[in-house]
């Protein structure tokens, strides 16, 4: 019997090229695992009305954790268009499975490292190395949304000073999103930013939001991330509005260490300090729960690039590498990162995005090389 047993979830698009790419790696590190394949994406969605299915979760329920490759997401107009014709009309409504996934398993922290690996010809600047924190089930992205405005909530919300200048909008005429953020998951979240700070010798943290307009969610966020410091005197933390943020993220990102934020800022931020460091091609993030997590990169299914090995694996590859990190396999998890970076550093064998002509399993391929001497 395998020492592991981990979730095998390809997705949609090039989801299944990165994990081809994994698979050569993890073999080849001896990687003592089972993967048990997982249906979840937008071809389960079309054909079933349900991109992840109760089977999917069960198996996630009977595994020490899962490497995903990627989802293709679309607005709701799109996915009710693109069910099959009988299950149209029926009620189904497409909700992001990745979404759900975290918020069912409650992975309630996402972790998302940028390293700037020497070599790399993309890298905006060499030494950059950034780590997002990013609050996982809740904020903006919590899924709470109405539309059109049900009357109970209109009601509730009409004493309002605010909504006095949108009475004239009928509620068919009117979206809300809810920003709900709780102030257990902004302790949590910056707790552990700070806990990743004290164990791994990080220089800050940077709570990043937007409490001079969002004064009630971003107020909470900030209030929170000041009481939580005071418990880690030897760290600054740092409090940046988010637009404030993403450009000195461009004009001096060596100043900056681990970022912290809400859900949607976090996403915005992590996408930002990708392109950094070579793009969402290096980009890699755990959910992490806990007592499960998911690893994925956090590219897109580039559905024209499907079956091509065409992207850049080296996300996906990086993704393996948390992985282990997070099974308490250091040892392979330091081999991998080496031989990615080694990878990197020559030159030799890279994806189109870098200028190269090779393949993702090429890439893969030549990272086993380092592996296994």
């Amino acid at each position: 019997m395998a020492k592991y047993r981990i979730a095998w979830l390809p997705g949609d698009g090039v989801g299944n090229d990165v994990m081809d790419a994994a698979r050569l790696v993890l073999d080849a590190l001896g990687l003592d695992a089972e993967y048990p394949h997982g249906d979840i994406g937008w071809e389960i969605w079309r054909h079933e009305g349900d991109p992840l299915p109760q089977r999917t979760l069960k198996l996630l329920g009977e595994t020490d954790c899962a490497l995903f490759g990627a989802i293709t997401s679309k607005p709701k107009e799109e996915a009710d268009e693109e069910l099959d014709p009988e299950l149209r009309g029926k009620g189904y409504v497409y909700f992001s499975p990745i979404v759900r996934l975290r918020q069912e398993l409650n992975l309630h922290t996402n972790i998302r490292p940028c390293t700037g690996y020497p070599g790399n010809p993309l890298n905006y600047k060499d030494g950059i190395d950034l780590i997002v924190f990013r609050e996982n089930s809740e904020g903006l992205y919590s899924g709470i949304e109405f539309y059109p405005l049900p009357q109970k909530l209109r009601d509730a919300y009409s004493d309002h000073p605010k909504m006095e200048r949108f009475a004239r909008f009928a509620n068919e005429d009117i979206a809300i999103s809810t920003r709900l953020m709780t102030r257990e998951g902004c302790e949590r979240i910056v707790r552990n930013a700070f806990e990743y700070a004290k164990k791994f010798n990080r220089r800050s943290v940077t709570v990043v939001d937007k409490p001079n307009v969002l004064r009630e969610t971003g107020g909470l966020m900030v209030r929170t991330a000041r009481k939580v410091a005071k418990d880690y005197p030897n760290i600054p933390l740092w409090e940046t509005n988010i637009d404030a943020q993403c450009m000195w993220l461009v004009k001096n990102p060596l100043d900056y260490d681990i970022l912290v934020a809400e859900n949607m800022f976090g996403d915005i931020i992590s996408d930002l300090a990708a392109q950094l460091v070579g793009g969402l091609g290096f980009a890699a993030s755990g959910n992490i729960g806990d007592n499960y997590a998911v690893f994925e990169p956090t590219h897109g299914s580039a559905p024209k690039y499907a079956g091509q090995y065409k992207v850049n694996p080296m996300a996906m590859l990086l993704t393996a590498k948390m992985m282990l990190d997070w099974l308490g396999e250091k040892d392979k998890a330091d081999r991998l990162e080496a031989a990615i970076a080694r990878v990197i550093a020559e030159g030799k064998v890279r994806t189109y995005d870098m200028g190269g002509s090779n393949t993702s399993l090429d890439v893969a391929n030549a990272v086993v090389k380092y592996v296994i001497e």
